[in-house]
């Protein structure tokens, strides 16, 4: 149990989880008397996935039109739709999120993105500050779960399962707790007295606003598109939709230039090198936990407790809500999903949908202290403490979960899109 006896003191200690995770499989190496140019090539084994190529493109794609004033552009559409009910405002941010998750597949992207624009534009509809946060940091929920979905993609790699049906899983579960936080919304914002639009947009102006916005939806179409055809594989669609992304920023929006093209390039490689780096001393540390047979251990352990699929299905979800409170959700998948796997196997229960519900947890992680990441975005653009944004986010919380384990225990809700289309 060396391994995750040190991991505990040096994450007690503050060291940045990649490097912990680095220091741990290093330890035990030594202590093994086994060569150290392990840690080097399991490093490398790790990375070494077409697959995981896909990542910077989908991180391109996003920058690319949130950079390009793509924002603005879904902002304006949604508001001819539900700008005119009362905490419209705080509903074409859900709606917004919905989209904007089909091109950022990132939670902290789409806080910092949509933050930026809808929090002050809120503010001046007279929302309160608390609320229009809370609002944005919980959308930003949905940014890993409809596709396409960076945590997926490195889920589907971990689980050897077709990245295709998880993307496709993703959308009905996405579409729910959309929908559920906008009911919130518009509870608290019925309660509140907010405001709402002066007038109806026309039907001329929804048109209008529908083709500008038709086009940025494209993108998704593209990566979804390609991969249930058959046609590329999921890295070759985010290479298409990368190079439609910015024709439709330079050319056709004129929003984007190619001397912002080194600013973005860097952006990309910066947030890929942060992630292949965690994937790489997650596939170490990984390797460390299967030569102590510590997953093995642990699902048996488990099993010895109880058989009940029920019991194991909650047991699974608590596991993934603390993780994503305490942990990177790259890393999370990484270390536990070869722990969890070989258990949900053997109740039953197919790798799609324990991926999406994997990944559900986690993007609820990304609005609940301490490691919350959206909450820290959001609280650096607005000023406000943490504790004061999570207290905005707790109903959308607490309704994100009831939708959670409403999909943990009904499969079907999850599945029949994916089996509908690709099997």
């Amino acid at each position: 149990m060396l391994p995750l006896g040190l991991a505990v003191i040096t994450l007690m200690m503050g060291m940045p989880v990649v490097f912990v995770l680095g220091v741990v499989s290093m330890a035990y190496l030594y202590t093994a008397d086994l060569p150290l140019i392990l840690l080097a090539q399991r490093l490398f084994v790790g990375m070494d996935s077409f697959v995981l190529l896909a990542i910077p493109f989908y991180v391109l794609m996003g920058d690319i039109l949130s950079q390009g004033l793509v924002t603005d552009i879904l902002v304006a559409w949604a508001k001819t739709i539900v700008g005119r009910i009362r905490g419209g405002l705080g509903a074409v941010t859900i709606i917004v999120e919905v989209i904007f998750s089909g091109i950022s597949g990132s939670g902290s992207a789409d806080a910092s993105a949509l933050g930026s624009v809808l929090i002050p534009a809120m503010e001046k509809e007279k929302y309160d500050k608390a609320f229009a946060a809370g609002v944005v940091a919980s959308a930003s929920i949905l940014g890993p779960v409809i596709p396409p979905s960076i945590i997926m993609v490195v889920y589907a790699v971990v689980a050897e399962c077709s990245i295709g049906e998880l993307f496709i899983a993703g959308i009905v579960p996405g579409l729910l707790m959309g929908g559920a936080d906008i009911l919130i919304v518009l509870w608290e914002a019925y309660k509140k007295g907010y405001s709402r639009a002066p007038r109806r947009a026309t039907f001329r102006e929804f048109l209008q606003k529908t083709w500008e916005a038709a086009l940025a939806l494209c993108a998704p179409g593209i990566i979804l598109g390609g991969i249930l055809t058959g046609i590329v594989t999921p890295t070759e669609a985010g290479i298409l939709a990368v190079a439609y992304c910015l024709f439709l920023a330079t050319v056709y929006y004129k929003t984007l230039t190619w001397r912002d093209m080194p600013r973005l390039l860097y952006n990309t490689v910066l947030v890929s090198c942060g992630a292949y780096l965690l994937v790489g001393m997650c596939a170490i540390f990984g390797w460390v936990m299967s030569a102590q047979g510590i997953p093995e251990k642990l699902a048996t352990f488990i099993l010895s407790v109880t058989s009940s699929k029920v019991m194991i299905l909650f047991l699974i979800n608590i596991v993934f809500l603390i993780a994503g409170c305490l942990m990177e959700s790259i890393a999370a998948i990484i270390l536990l999903v070869p722990i969890f796997l070989p258990l949900a196997k053997n109740i039953g229960m197919d790798p799609v949908h324990l991926g999406l519900i994997i990944c559900l947890n986690l993007s609820i992680g990304f609005v609940t202290p301490p490691v919350g990441a959206s909450l820290f975005i959001i609280g650096g653009l607005t000023k406000l403490s943490i504790d004061k944004i999570a207290r905005a986010c707790l109903p959308f919380i607490v309704i994100n979960i009831l939708v959670l384990f409403w999909l943990t225990y009904n499969p079907a809700l999850v599945m029949w899109l994916p089996r509908l289309l690709l099997r």
